[in-house]
């Protein structure tokens, strides 16, 4: 299972990272209804913070963002996607228990860890840059001064040039 076309299926909505039933139900190799009946059958398993139904303008907006646009009779589900929190895979692999749903579910937990990961580090190098600037901003800040101070004589310069001459 290749972990890019996983990662690429996970979104942020409200404030979690979430995979849609469509998609679930394309990479388990099931049909959306099928994947939504089972969850359906055993719904005390999935708790609002394991799974949530999107609300149409969350649709209308990830539909401009992911680009399905098709419209049309037949060519999408007439109810809102549900969205599966990290918790909420890990228990839908509970209630799905085929080969190709274990592979799946292992792969999907494969890029969460991966999408944490990078997250945790892209904070740590976000918090040391900051640290940085700060450090710098206040050895430079004359420095800063400086070049304000040519930029507005400068400024002021061709503001000069640019008014019309009266006299000699």
């Amino acid at each position: 299972m290749q972990l890019q076309l996983i990662q690429s299926r996970i979104y942020e909505l409200r404030g979690q990272r979430v995979m849609l039933d469509f998609d679930l139900a394309e990479l388990y190799d099931v049909e959306t209804r099928v994947l939504n009946q089972a969850v359906k059958r055993n719904i005390e398993r999935f708790p609002a913070d394991f799974m949530f139904q999107l609300d149409k303008s969350e649709w209308e907006s990830l539909r401009s963002q992911i680009v399905i646009l098709e419209t049309g009779r037949g060519k999408h589900s007439k109810y809102l996607p549900l969205a599966f929190t990290e918790q909420g895979l890990a228990m839908l692999s509970g209630i799905l228990n085929s080969a190709k749903a274990i592979e799946v579910n292992i792969a999907i937990m494969r890029a969460f860890v991966l999408i944490r990961q990078y997250a945790l580090s892209h904070k740590d190098l976000t918090a040391k840059l900051k640290e940085l600037e700060n450090k710098y901003d206040t050895q430079f800040s004359d420095v800063y001064q400086a070049l304000n101070y040519l930029l507005e004589k400068d400024k002021q310069e061709l503001d000069q040039k640019k008014r019309k001459r009266i006299g000699y």
